[in-house]
């Protein structure tokens, strides 16, 4: 005996477009119902296979007084298709152009940067200057505790210690 297998969720939506497709009407959730048992979907899935398929607009749904009516017809696909693929190749060509413009503007960064004998010399004596002007940082951090200005400022934080002083 084997067990009948299911349909899978991506089936479960083909067969619920076909029924639209197939009548190209309008129907309520109860019909859906009905018809999803005879396409292989259990009744009991008809309801999310709809919503998932509402959510990826592939069905229409409206409310009209207390009733939810839900349709699809061949077209709306195709129409979505074709506003997807409008908007992915503008995206694109507007990711070319974003490129170029960066490719430009490496290009014009790079002009005068070139290696040069000049350019050596400069970075050279731009890393000496770095280094000697790291070491009076911290030779000037080191006589931080004698400043007067930071003694001043003491002062006039803690009374008290001034008198100590």
């Amino acid at each position: 005996m084997s067990k009948k297998r299911g349909l899978s969720l991506e089936e479960k939506r083909e067969q619920m477009l076909q029924i639209f497709y197939e009548s190209q009407e309008f129907f309520l959730l109860k019909e859906l119902e009905k018809m999803g048992p005879k396409k292989g979907v259990i009744s009991q899935s008809v309801k999310d296979v709809v919503q998932s398929l509402v959510d990826d607009d592939l069905v229409l749904k409206d409310k009209i007084g207390t009733s939810v009516y839900f349709w699809s017809l061949p077209s709306c696909a195709g129409n979505q298709l074709r506003n997807t693929y409008n908007k992915l190749e503008s995206d694109l060509s507007n990711s070319r152009k974003r490129y170029m413009d960066l490719v430009e503007h490496r290009d014009n960064l790079k002009r005068g940067r070139e290696d040069s004998e000049e350019r050596e010399a400069a970075l050279e004596e731009l890393k000496t200057v770095e280094l000697h002007h790291k070491k009076l940082k911290e030779e000037l951090a080191a006589y931080a505790d004698s400043d007067p200005a930071a003694v001043e400022a003491m002062s006039m934080r803690w009374p008290l210690y001034t008198t100590l002083v």
